[in-house]
């Protein structure tokens, strides 16, 4: 009896283990998640950052060492370069909507794997996004884009965040979707950006 007690529970415990194991795991944006109800500002910009997740998620999805080493030019950046730039530009849009400034000599990800730097690019989307829509009406007034360089601080509105690190990391996006078709490694042909989903 004390045997068949251990086993279920030691399976109970696999199980678990196994569950938390694959949550850890998945990532965000592989789907753009439903809309709300109401258009609000605050709502509008989170699904921005849900469509930039999306197109993110995607477009480095499966890459290769040889994919994320290609660069169309000499003058170009890499595809991982460029990744990185989007990781930064992911911790600017964070920071702006938990009202952080950004400092000189911060954390730069220049010492992440490109594991590491997707979904921490990613988690950042995700924390942005949620931040946003669950934020009042007129809360994107509070929400600046700050620089701190020693004891000199600039601040610009959050229109600046949506023309800039926004519409940058868009950008950005689509250069490593063409980069990885240059390379041989198209980005999966399911990939709706219309729908936010894998179409059959």
């Amino acid at each position: 009896m004390k045997h068949r007690f251990f086993t279920i529970l030691l399976l109970q415990l696999m199980v678990t283990a196994l569950v938390a194991q694959n949550q850890e795991e998945s990532l965000p944006f592989q789907e753009i998640p439903d809309y709300p109800e109401a258009y609000t500002a605050e709502a509008v910009a989170a699904r921005m950052a849900d469509g930039l997740g999306f197109r993110y998620y995607w477009a480095t999805e499966g890459l290769r060492e040889e994919d994320l080493a290609f660069r169309p030019s000499e003058a170009a950046r890499t595809s991982e370069e460029t990744i990185r730039h989007i990781y930064g530009l992911s911790v600017i849009i964070v920071n702006a909507v938990f009202e952080k400034a950004n400092e000189s000599g911060a954390e730069d990800g220049s010492e992440l794997t490109f594991e590491q730097l997707r979904r921490a690019t990613l988690n950042n989307l995700k924390l942005a996004s949620d931040k946003l829509r669950a934020s009042p009406e007129g809360a994107l007034n509070g929400y600046e884009v700050v620089f701190k360089r020693g004891e000199t601080s600039r601040s610009f509105p959050f229109w600046n965040l949506i023309n800039g690190p926004i519409a940058d990391a868009i950008w950005h996006t689509g250069q490593v979707v063409s980069f990885r078709r240059s390379s041989g490694n198209p980005i999966n042909p399911k990939v709706s950006v219309f729908s936010g989903r894998l179409v059959e």
